[in-house]
């Protein structure tokens, strides 16, 4: 039975449906005022693994599916503002280019996909309530503040205390404020700023709220999982749970589910410290999936810490995976009673683990190899149909060999542009790589060489591929060829 690790809790606990006919998850997606970054790859890679495997659990129609985008908050309003462009204009650039980057990563699109600007007249509405019911507050510049003193259970989530968190305030400038902690539900227009109208004059709605309206209006006052980045549970996810039980009168969320931190050699990943990573940089040097397997080889809740040489160990060990389908057409269908998929589903059901998950991959891969090398095609067919069917829980495995292993990246811009998977070489301010063409020729030279027993030219023929990045590998049936 599947266990998740509920933060709310601090404890896995066997995981209960409310209702198993409609299993409702709810992702906090992206804000879009810049090009997604390695942070955000992790949010979307890893609850699409989670909905992924909810899916098979309960039926592809029986989980509903929502990650939001927040296309209208303070970092959109001042980019948008310094690129002398309109905030919807960029906006939409970014939506764009945060769909092919998901799509890259073999990111399957949510069910539902609401976006703020779509929903202010529900979250006027919570707010409505908010205030009605003594929860919240009009304050004289117009703005409305959620009274966090209100709600008892605040900090229940995070594990924080409010005397705590008073007592770490800073002094705040703004005196309509009743407390430092109370935070805004509704912020008065400003000039020149987009606004929508409500009872408290015109303006647009505070961050926090925006998640407790399209969560509520999409799956309802009660559901089952909200995930989210660790940075998110405060106060954003705290806040959401104030907000949403006292608008309802309903408990919110069954399971709150947070992946942890991105590091970078260590350190905290920020553009100050210089060590910063697009999706988009990532993927110029290295194949889409071998960043999804690099993300998935970690616990989703726990730190994942970027280095070349650990995304270069993940990309090795996707390599071997699939040099072991290489050459065999895969058979059959997962058996669920096998060792193989047993030991596979009881990793996943123990609160998503991964790492645990993809060991069985690597072991179904070397008796695939030896069946192989035992000439028991039958046994390597069965065994490459159970490979690749178990990758595909983990949305892994399930390019051609051929293709992924001659291939890699190619980036048509950079920036907010197009960019595809063609499994031809990336020419990003280098030369054009080797072609297919031009390897097959060098092969075949090799290959005469060794006949003439010209061993120097063979081996200077290899050299010179390596150099190019391209690897041989003979065997009894011949020389075959991936790309590092």
């Amino acid at each position: 039975m599947l266990q998740i690790h509920n933060s709310l809790t601090r404890a896995k606990a066997p995981f209960e449906p409310i209702d198993p006919a409609n299993v409702r998850l709810y992702v906090c997606g992206m804000t879009v005022y810049d090009l997604c970054h390695l942070g955000h790859a992790r949010v979307m890679v890893v609850f699409d693994v989670v909905c992924r495997y909810l899916r098979r659990l309960y039926g592809a129609g029986h989980v509903t599916y929502v990650r939001n985008i927040t296309d209208i908050d303070d970092k959109i309003i001042n980019r948008a503002r310094e690129n002398h462009e309109d905030y919807a204009r960029l906006t939409h650039r970014f939506i764009d280019a945060m769909h092919e980057d998901a799509s890259a990563l073999g990111v399957l699109p949510p069910d539902e996909e609401p976006r703020a600007t779509g929903h202010i007249e529900a979250m006027v509405a919570m707010i409505g309530t908010l205030v009605d019911k003594g929860y919240a507050y009009v304050a004289a510049d117009g703005d409305v503040y959620y009274d966090v003193s209100r709600f008892e259970a605040y900090g229940r989530l995070s594990g924080k205390r409010l005397e705590d968190l008073r007592a770490g305030a800073r002094v705040e400038v703004d005196e309509d404020k009743r407390d430092p902690l109370d935070f805004v539900l509704w912020k008065a227009a400003k000039p020149g700023e987009p606004h929508w109208d409500s009872p408290w004059g015109p303006g647009r709605p505070g961050w926090h709220i925006e998640c407790s309206a399209m969560s509520v209006g999409c799956l309802g006052d009660h559901f089952d999982i909200h995930g989210g980045g660790m940075d998110l549970m405060f106060p954003h996810h705290e806040n959401e749970i104030a907000q949403s039980e006292a608008a309802t009168d309903h408990t919110f969320v069954s399971v709150w589910m947070h992946n942890g931190f991105v590091r970078v050699d260590e350190e905290k990943m920020s553009k100050s410290l210089g060590n910063f990573f697009t999706v988009r940089e990532l993927l110029a040097r290295y194949k889409p999936e071998v960043l999804r397997f690099f993300i998935i080889n970690s616990h989703y809740r726990s730190p994942l810490n970027y280095t070349d040489g650990n995304v270069d160990e993940a990309r090795a060990k996707l390599d071997r995976l699939y040099t072991a389908l290489r050459g065999v057409e895969p058979s059959g269908t997962v058996d669920d009673s096998g060792d193989y998929a047993r030991r596979f589903f009881a990793a996943m059901d123990d609160d998503f683990n991964t790492p645990d998950a993809l060991a069985v991959l690597f072991e179904l891969a070397r008796e695939l190899n030896r069946a192989k090398e035992a000439g028991d095609d039958s046994r390597a067919a069965e065994l490459a149909g159970q490979l690749r069917g178990l990758g595909q829980v983990l949305g892994l495995l399930q390019t051609d060999p051929e293709m992924y292993l001659r291939g890699s990246p190619t980036v048509i811009n950079a920036g907010v542009g197009r960019w595809r998977w063609t499994g031809r070489p990336a020419t990003i301010g280098a030369s054009p790589a080797i072609t297919d063409e031009q390897i097959d020729e060098l092969i075949a030279n090799r290959e005469q060489a060794r006949r003439d027993k010209n061993w120097a030219e063979a081996d200077r023929i290899r050299d010179e591929l390596k150099a190019q990045g391209i690897v041989l590998e003979d065997s009894a049936k011949g020389t075959t060829w991936r790309r590092e």
